[in-house]
């Protein structure tokens, strides 16, 4: 595809950003639109968010880590995009999603990377001895697509669908099974919904590992003192300006957000 085209679509979704006026999805604008093409349009997007709003790459997310989001977009992976700085809150902050389009909150298990981690062949356990610790953390996610209307393509090009990460305030060692670490998330007081980190791939540690494996075919890695949002541990939620969300993790602690 050409590389007019590619920017030409990046420029797409930057606009949307800014306006929070949403596009049409680009899969169906462009059918022959392949995931390589959606990953060199996300790097131009995040270029183009950097500029703007300043900050550097500091980490990356994951998506579609659990079976039924997969089958929902009928897929049979996972997605990740870059984290800019500018984009992460400390537990407590308010957040400002006024200008989003249709944002959701989703609770996430986020791990600290304590030493690089270089694919192919990475294994789960040789992801655990890199990780430094795990970290309570809420995502914002927001689809600059209209009416969510995405498929593979559309979420990778628009940087994950990402719009902001709100990470606790304790880095913990990972001295326990993260596939039994629980979780609640409240919104405005209520239940929300539960998970547990098995929810993520059957684990936070495997999904880590599939990431550093994708990240060697495009001679990338995981650097020590980068993080990972690993993935939704439940059904994502709509947000508006003056909602609360807290969410309680086994062992991890709390994290929370007030949004404006």
């Amino acid at each position: 595809m050409s590389d007019r085209k590619l920017r030409r679509y990046a420029q797409a979704l930057f606009d949307s950003y800014r306006t929070g006026e949403p596009i049409e999805p680009l899969s169906e604008t462009d059918p022959g639109l392949e995931v390589g093409d959606a990953h060199l349009i996300q790097k131009m997007l995040a270029e183009h968010l950097q500029s703007w709003l300043g900050g550097r790459m500091i980490g990356y997310k994951l998506g579609l880590t659990s079976e039924p989001m997969q089958k929902l977009l009928g897929v049979d992976t996972p997605d990740f995009a870059p984290v800019i700085s500018t984009m992460t809150h400390n537990s407590g902050e308010r957040v400002e999603i006024g200008s989003a389009i249709a944002p959701k909150a989703e609770a996430e298990i986020t791990l600290l990377m304590g030493e690089t981690l270089r694919g192919p062949g990475v294994t789960a356990l040789e992801a655990a001895r890199a990780v430094e610790g795990a970290v309570a953390s809420i995502e914002v996610v927001d689809s600059r697509v209209a009416d969510w209307r995405i498929k593979l393509v559309d979420t990778v090009a628009d940087l994950g669908s990402s719009r902001a990460a709100v990470l606790g305030d304790r880095v913990v060692p990972v001295d326990f099974d993260l596939r039994w670490c629980g979780m609640a998330i409240y919104h405005n007081g209520g239940l929300a919904g539960t998970g547990a980190g098995a929810a993520c791939m059957g684990s936070p540690l495997i999904a880590l590992a599939w990431l550093a494996n994708e990240l060697a075919g495009y001679d990338q890695e995981l650097e020590a003192g980068s993080f990972v949002l690993t993935g939704a541990l439940h059904s994502a939620f709509p947000v508006k300006p003056g909602d609360n969300v807290w969410a309680s993790f086994d062992r991890l602690g709390s994290v929370s957000v007030n949004f404006c």
